[in-house]
């Protein structure tokens, strides 16, 4: 259809075609003929996405193109990249040419794109890890609540975190199928995960009854399954039995020490347990007490257990939430850091405490101590979307984009149905790479905008040349927050570490009708 730089763009009968029209392409650039002639090896990408489009008389338009040039970006040298789309419309002996190259989070494309390459070399099949799912487990009866199953649940994603050998869904993405409306193969392929593990929890009295099943997700095999019936107090031993079992399943031999350092120190009560499950469903919410109540659950939790880690650092983050976050009083912010040490001491190898500890610094503005944590946390759990996500958004946050930008990707990536908070670390970072309106549509995301927000996206819109939108949204804000300030939002509003970041938004926010 036509030349764009130093590629093109073509259009095909049928996505068979296309394939086949590829692997010739790629097969005649490497072939004894070409290497004979002298030339310099001429190396390309090669992207192709099946797809609905606009044709004009010399000209193409849609999503799929969009999808098509980014896929493109996405193939190695020599190499093709195919969607999802199109890989379900090939027949089984094209399709086994392929190998799955899980979720992509493209540019300008809202939703993930599943990704499939040729060739099928060691390189790829070495890169891509086995990806698992610990589906959210199922209450067989009232007494085993909800929050007790799924704090179970989430403590089980955490051990598995741990190996590096697995790359493992976030809990939000995870949890985002518990009605399992949809069938095994169908969550799996939305997850781009290899394996899922589901299961269900009775409790009577003082003892616990859990089944728990791992599944192959493209074949709805059944991999492996245990039955488990302990009192009550020995939960935590489960677990941990039970994330032995799946990685004895997934990676095949464990070493001793490999194994002994993953275990998380378990909480010495369940009753300690349960307050900081409480707490931290209160810390997720949006009500307007849901802070203060954190702040209550988590103290409980701490005096049940004081050596419960992970209650001591969300303690320290919910006070410091009551307190307003970066516009905490100081002194707030430096008993939260205290705190958070605290819990670090109590289990090093904790990479949520080295997390909280990371964001009380950040609040701070210490961002080489935030930095050296999420580092830490990063480095104790590899497959911890949410501490992939915080690192690239300290990086941001230090104008360090090239290094932010790939961190953020991996843990959306990790977590296609992520929390909101990372769509507020995304559109700072897009921000500050001038990608206004994907930034825009990042904060859009943000579910019941305070002003902070709002004044980013009156940035945003400004930036991007949207001045008459920008105005209109300026004077909404004004309307509810009538002594908001530009130089209110550039103190308050933001945490960042350069003028010229701080420049960057002064400027977005100038002629937009916001007072100075």
């Amino acid at each position: 259809m036509k030349v764009m730089g130093d590629g093109l763009l073509s259009i095909f009968d049928s996505p068979a075609v296309a394939i086949s029209t590829a692997l010739q392409v790629q097969y005649l650039l490497a072939s004894e003929a070409v290497a004979a002639s002298g030339t310099d090896p001429l190396r390309i990408r090669i992207g192709i996405n099946y797809a609905e489009v606009m044709i004009t008389q010399d000209d193409v338009f849609g999503d799929g193109v969009n999808v098509a040039a980014r896929l493109e970006q996405h193939a190695l040298p020599d190499g093709i990249c195919i969607s999802d789309t199109t890989h379900d419309t090939l027949p089984e002996e094209l399709q086994r040419l392929f190998v799955d190259g899980g979720l992509l989070h493209l540019k300008n494309i809202s939703r993930p794109v599943r990704a499939w390459h040729w060739p099928r070399t060691p390189t790829i099949e070495q890169s891509i890890r086995t990806v698992v799912a610990v589906l959210p487990f199922q209450s067989a009866d009232e007494a085993a609540n909800e929050f007790l199953v799924d704090g179970f649940t989430e403590d089980i994603i955490s051990g598995l975190a741990r190996f590096r050998s697995l790359s493992v869904i976030a809990v939000s993405s995870a949890f985002a199928f518990r009605d399992r409306s949809e069938g095994l193969k169908e969550v799996g392929r939305k997850l781009a995960a290899n394996y899922l593990v589901t299961g269900n929890m009775r409790r009577s009295g003082d003892e616990v009854r859990i089944t728990v099943r791992m599944i192959q997700a493209d074949t709805e095999r059944l991999v492996w399954s245990e039955k488990y019936q302990r009192q009550a107090a020995d939960i935590f031993g489960i677990q941990d039995e039970i994330v032995k079992m799946i990685v004895a399943n997934l990676v095949g031999q464990i070493e001793s020490c490999d194994y002994r350092e993953s275990i998380r120190r378990p909480p010495a009560s369940l009753a300690a347990y349960e307050y900081y499950l409480r707490g931290l469903v209160h810390l997720r919410g949006y009500e307007p007490d849901d802070n203060i109540k954190a702040v209550e659950m988590f103290e409980a939790a701490v005096a049940g257990d004081g050596g419960f880690a992970l209650a001591h650092a969300h303690l320290a983050l919910a006070r410091i939430a009551v307190g307003g976050y970066a516009n905490a009083p100081k002194a707030v912010l430096r008993d939260g850091i205290a705190l958070a040490r605290h819990a670090v001491k109590l289990d090093e190898g904790e990479a949520g405490a080295h997390r909280v500890l990371g964001l009380a610094h950040l609040y701070l503005k210490d961002f080489d101590n935030s930095e050296r944590e999420f580092r830490l946390a990063y480095k104790l759990n590899s497959s911890d979307a949410h501490a992939l996500v915080q690192l690239g958004g300290l990086l941001a946050r230090r104008n360090r984009l090239d290094e932010a930008l790939p961190l953020v990707e991996e843990g959306m990536r990790l977590n296609p149905y992520p929390p909101h908070w990372y769509h507020a670390v995304l559109g700072n970072l897009l921000y500050f790479k001038g990608d206004y309106e994907q930034a825009l549509a990042a904060l859009k995301q943000l579910p019941n905008p305070g002003k902070y927000t709002s004044t980013r996206m009156i940035a945003c819109l400004s930036m991007a040349g949207r001045s008459q939108e920008a105005a209109a949204l300026a004077k909404s804000v004004r309307e509810n927050h009538p002594d908001l300030t530009i130089r209110e939002f550039l103190a308050r509003g933001i945490v960042v570490e350069t003028a010229e970041q701080t420049e960057k938004f002064r400027q977005g926010l100038l002629g937009t009708g916001l007072p100075e």
